[in-house]
């Protein structure tokens, strides 16, 4: 059995503009439409076997269809089931980059420009800053923490630890692949060259940093993350921030084209 975890959140993310609309439309969607239009499909699969049974002069056959009928509630049952880990997973990832999302939209008092869920060939990208000490990728990590025992994140140079586990997949390795792919991306766009530092976020963790750490990576508690910006330099100009963040809304825009008309 796997033993107990809780969401590392201590609080839920503030409301986010239009979310009233948002899950008004969903309501609308579950309520008004999903549940008749099952209904209909149920009856019109019963319509078709008794129009079946009508033409064949077939005498009803209630065992066959009460067989088959548990056997897709029993279906139905398991396959809930199994999914509820990756629904509480999905809801958590969910609330974490909100939380994470809000708090850094604080930083546009500092001169920053902050972008979200920027979306990358079978990848996307948490949160983007682009601001007077550089662009930085953000990854958020709303990982569970266990109810008791070491709840702490360990990195150590190319290593992270997380509650005295290695991950199966080392979120180091994705932080350098989205700051190298950002680069890339602006590198191309605006005919400059700019640099991209990768940061990753846990939110509601103790991060430790251990040597070597903080290096290539950032591996932060949110409210950690303007401390370290405010000790990096200067090295974009303003117009330096417009151009990159103008190419940058331009492209989000051109990959919200495509993926509406697909």
């Amino acid at each position: 059995m796997s033993p107990k975890t809780r969401s590392p959140l201590k609080d839920k993310p503030l409301r986010n503009p239009g979310q009233s609309l948002e899950e008004e439309r969903r309501k609308l969607l579950e309520d008004k439409l999903e549940t008749p239009a099952i209904v209909a499909i149920g009856f019109l699969g019963i319509t078709w076997m008794e129009w079946w049974s009508y033409y064949a002069d077939r005498p009803p056959q209630p065992e066959l269809f009460s067989a088959v009928t548990l056997g897709l509630l029993a279906f139905v049952g398991w396959r809930f089931w199994r999914l509820r880990p990756r629904f509480r997973a999905l809801r958590q990832g969910i609330e974490g980059e909100r939380a994470v999302g809000q708090f850094l939209e604080r930083m546009r008092e500092n001169g920053y420009h902050v972008f979200h869920d920027l979306m990358g060939d079978g990848f996307n990208i948490d949160h983007v800053l682009i601001g007077p000490t550089g662009i930085f990728t953000i990854e958020t990590k709303t990982w569970s923490k266990p109810l008791k025992g070491d709840a702490r994140v360990v990195c150590e140079g190319d290593s992270l630890r997380v509650s005295s586990l290695e991950p199966d997949r080392n979120p180091l390795i994705q932080a350098k692949a989205q700051a190298a792919w950002l680069k890339q991306l602006l590198s191309a766009s605006t005919g400059k060259t700019y640099a991209a530092r990768a940061v990753i976020l846990f939110p509601g963790w103790y991060v430790e940093q251990g040597p070597g750490s903080a290096r290539e990576v950032w591996v932060l508690e949110p409210k950690a993350l303007p401390a370290f910006l405010a000790k990096e330099s200067m090295i974009l100009k303003k117009e330096d921030i417009a151009l990159a963040s103008f190419h940058l809304s331009r492209f989000i825009r051109e990959e919200e084209r495509k993926r509406a008309a697909l």
